[in-house]
């Protein structure tokens, strides 16, 4: 690992609340990237929203307290986070 390997932390994240239908997965794509972020945000049958971020710990904080807001008809009621292994991404995506 080199020494910037060695700073990535990455965390999977549930979304609960009224975040399907509210450009919640655009909004997240953009903060990501913003925060130099990688991974992917993908809506789940379940009516959450899945994120896996990977990055600086700190980027990552500052993503997950901007999410409890999210876009402005979004209305969050939680976020489940737990860290996770690093997949190396290179970008941060969409998914479906």
């Amino acid at each position: 690992m080199t020494g910037t390997d060695e700073n990535i932390v990455a965390r999977r994240l549930t979304v609960h609340g009224r975040v399907q239908g509210v450009f919640y997965r655009n909004w997240t794509l953009a903060a990501a990237r913003d925060l130099g972020l990688t991974g992917w945000v993908r809506n789940r049958d379940d009516g959450t929203v899945e994120v896996h971020v990977e990055g600086e710990a700190a980027a990552i904080e500052r993503l997950v307290a901007l999410a409890h807001d999210g876009p402005p008809a979004a209305d969050v009621a939680r976020i489940e986070s737990e860290e996770v292994g690093a997949q190396g991404f290179d970008n941060f995506d969409k998914r479906q």
